[in-house]
This record gives structure tokens, sequence and C-alpha cells, in this order.
């Protein structure tokens, strides 16, 4: 064995116990970590000839590589729906480094970790009361959720045509219907060779919405001639948290042939609450649903899963099978995730959602949830005494969609953002709404408080006091 490596092996607990206090140092002081910053680094690095161990790459990660890195966990992180890391998750996250699983099989000699999987969307879909008539799995966040769904929602297609496109390749338009997509959901299209500019634009319901209009939709679906079709629906648009009335869509799809996706990446977490789960009713109606867990969940990134009606198993498996490794088996009869999604290699990304939903339970989620909203519900009042704001667009959920106020400032809006992250101390996002420019202010994350909201208000009233 190398000799830094065998050091390092020898010394294993200590190297962690140091990276636990970096962890801890970082988490304690979130509140004072700037939200946005400017550091840079020579990344020219020259490669070690024999390597520094473990303890010495810790030090130059603190001295060089640390101050690149933001409170994007922490409070006042409010843009991109970014939510933190709870305790319960990052202790699955941790464990599931350490014991370093490639999850795959539920009945295998090499490892049944598949099956933590299993149990882990088995809780989901009791957290989100939908029905076990859906299989569902994780992968790295809403694109590859969608792209999941909606490479099962092609293949679909296909076989309307009695055509294999997985085998084959796309030989027939495939006709998408939707309103306000998301980018995730475009990128899906293109990646699999439908193209992100090959759809339909379904109005949006008049009075400041982005739900789409039902009467528009059926006249689309009419225009189609009875051929099938994809509905890419929306459970919590991205600038208004706005959403399509599904219970509308579960009537359409008795009339008509469609594939019915919803991308719910964070709004499906309405579900959780008494309060806001008349959002998502009929949802259970749909074909493939996406979820993210690293936004509302509040678990370290890269995780998100899709929801597939097992119906569609056959489908799914055409669509992701390894046909070319006969020492897996029958895919239907040995149940294998690499057979089902798009990775071969899979950590044990189910392990911090697992650790979440156990550690807090569904009222856990539902407080966090409905706090969320109450302080998304804040912020915008807050903004409104100002009197030097306006919202773009009504409070639904957890979004914020607002500008400065009057016409005649909209030339400033992006300045004015600019020179607000620069404090260090919020970080918002930039949106364009309804033909205004516009700022997004995300609230999902488990630590924001009322005094975060204070905090924020003054930074942006001393903004404009000194420069407009």
């Amino acid at each position: 064995m190398n000799s830094i490596l065998q050091h390092d092996l020898h010394n294993f607990e200590n190297i962690l116990e140091k990276a636990k206090r970096e962890g801890i140092d970082f988490l304690n002081n979130l509140e004072n970590i700037p939200t946005s910053n400017k550091n840079t680094i020579d990344a020219k690095r020259s490669l070690n000839e024999l390597g520094v161990g473990s303890e010495e790459a810790l030090k130059e990660f603190k001295e060089r590589l640390a101050p690149l890195l933001v409170s994007s966990p922490g409070p006042r992180y409010w843009g991109f729906v970014t939510g933190g890391s709870t305790p319960a998750s990052i202790v699955g996250d941790w464990l599931a480094s350490v014991y370093d699983q490639n999850t795959q099989s539920v009945t295998s000699q090499g490892g049944n970790s598949a099956l933590i999987e299993f149990e882990t969307i088995n809780l989901l879909l009791q957290l989100l009361e939908l029905p076990n008539s859906f299989l569902g799995g994780f992968v790295t966040g809403a694109t590859m959720s969608n792209f999941t769904s909606l490479a099962v929602a092609r293949q679909w297609f296909g076989k309307q045509f009695g055509k294999d496109f997985a085998k084959n390749g796309i030989s027939e338009t495939i006709n998408i219907l939707t309103a306000t997509p998301h980018s995730s959901s475009l990128k899906s299209l293109s990646m699999l060779g439908i193209g992100s500019q090959n759809y339909t634009v379904v109005k949006t319901i008049e009075g400041n919405r982005e739900a789409l209009d039902i009467a528009d939709l059926e006249e689309k679906i009419k225009a189609l001639n009875r051929k099938p079709f994809i509905l890419i629906s929306s459970a919590g648009t991205v600038n208004t948290a706005d959403f399509d009335d599904f219970e509308a869509i579960v009537k359409l799809k008795e009339k008509y042939n469609f594939w019915w996706h919803i991308d719910g990446a964070f709004g499906g977490f309405a579900a959780v609450s008494e309060k806001y789960k008349h959002f998502v009713k009929g949802w259970e109606g749909a074909d493939s649903i996406t979820i993210d867990c690293h936004k509302w969940l509040n678990v370290p990134y890269e995780s998100a899963f899709y929801l597939i009606k097992k119906e569609h198993i056959n489908l799914q498996i055409e669509t992701f099978q390894n046909s070319n490794a006969p020492y897996l088996g029958n895919a239907l009869e040995n149940f294998n995730y690499l057979n089902v999604v798009p990775e071969n290699s899979r950590r044990l990304r189910a392990l911090p959602v697992w650790f979440s939903l156990v550690a807090y339970g569904k009222e856990g989620f539902q407080d966090l949830i409905e706090k969320s909203t109450l302080l998304a519900l804040r912020f915008g009042n807050a903004l409104v005494d100002d009197g030097r704001f306006e919202l773009l667009a009504p409070i639904r959920l957890n979004n914020v969609c607002f500008t400065l106020k009057g016409n005649e400032n909209q030339d400033k809006v992006n300045d004015f953002l600019v020179k607000l992250n620069d404090t260090g101390k919020v970080f918002m996002t930039p949106t364009f709404y309804q033909n205004k420019k516009g700022i997004r202010a995300s609230f999902v994350n488990w630590r924001t408080t009322e005094e975060d909201i204070k905090i924020v208000m003054e930074e942006m009233k001393n903004i404009i006091d000194d420069n407009f």
C-alpha cells in the first residue's frame, strides 16, 4: 500500500474528526458567512508528485477553497428555491458516503440497499398522501427526474403507433402540450431528442396567472384530431408557485389519450399541509410526477425522486434496460434500478431522506411548509408596507415575486439586486415576469425566521436610501 494511504488508514479516526470539526464550524457560523462573494483562486494548481495526505489537504481546503463557498444552506439564501440541510439529513448523507453502496438491487448477494430506497419511497408516498400505485426512485435533481419521466412518456408515445422508440429511435412527431414549463423540462426534451422548442404552448388563465387554461388546453387537444400527446403540467411554477387544475385534467384524461406528467419539484410538498393540499387535489391521476428533495425536504444537494405509475413498468424497462448484460437476469423478475433509471452507478441517495422522514415525521414537515409560506407572506407584506416595492403576483405559497415600484424604476432593478446580493446578507435571483424585470425570493429553508426578514428589509431600505 502507498505509504501516504497507509498513514491515512492508520489515522482515519483523527482525519474524520478534523473534517467533522470543519463542518461543524461552518454550520455554527452560517449566519455570518456571506450569501454571496467574489473570492477567486488560481485554478491551475499543479498536481503533487507524492501527495500530501488528508490532513494537509484539509488544511489547504480551509485556506484556499473554503473562501469560495457561500452560506447556501443558511437562512437568508433565498435564490433558486434552495433548501438547507437538517441535522438528520446530514447524518444520512455522511453515512451514505461511509457505507458507499451502489444502490441497485433488492434481491442480490452483492447487496440489497435498494430495499432502503423502496422503503423511503413508501414513506414519501405516505407523506404526500399518494397511492402505492406509483413506483419511485432517486435521481440527482428535477432535471433528471423530469428526464426519467419524460423518457418513459416518449416510449409510451411510440407504443401508440406500434413503435419502439428506445430501440429504433424517434420516427413520429411527438406532440407536447404545456403552459409554463420549467427550464429543466425543456432541457429534458432536448436531451431526449424531442427538441426543446418542439412543444405547443397552452394559454394561461387570465388575471395574473401561470396555470394553464383548461378551455384552451381542450381546444389544442381537439386540434390534434385524436392523436396522442404528452401533457407537462405544473405543481408550483417557478415565479409565482401557481398550480394547474388537476381535477379538470383528470376529467380530460377520461376523454382523451395522453401521458400526464406533473413537475412538482417544490410545489408538490403542498400536499403535506392541510392548508395547501387543495392545490394538488387530483394529482394522483398523473402518469408521472417529479419532486425535489433538496428543496423543501431540506436534504443535501443532488436529491430528487420520480414517481411513475406501476402500470408503466414495462415501458420504463424498455427505456432504460441494460439489454447487453445477461447476468442481470429477467428485468421484471429481478428488480434492479439500473434497468429503470438512467444511471448504472448510484449512491444511496435515499438515506438522507430516510433519516429526515424518520427523524421529523409528517408533523415536522407540515410545520416547515406552513412556516415557510407564512414567512413569504410576511416578507410580501413588509415590501408593500415600505411603499417602494410592489408585488408582481399574489403570494400563493412560498415564492415572492416583486420589483421596484414604478415603471420609471425598471432600469434600476438589476442594479438594485446586484447591490443587495453584494452585501452578502441575502441572496435572491432575478426574473422577468409579465414584461417586467423582477426579483424572486423563495422561502424553503428550515432555519429562516422573521428576524431574517427584518435583517433583509433593513439592507434593502439602506440600498434604496443610499443609491436610488
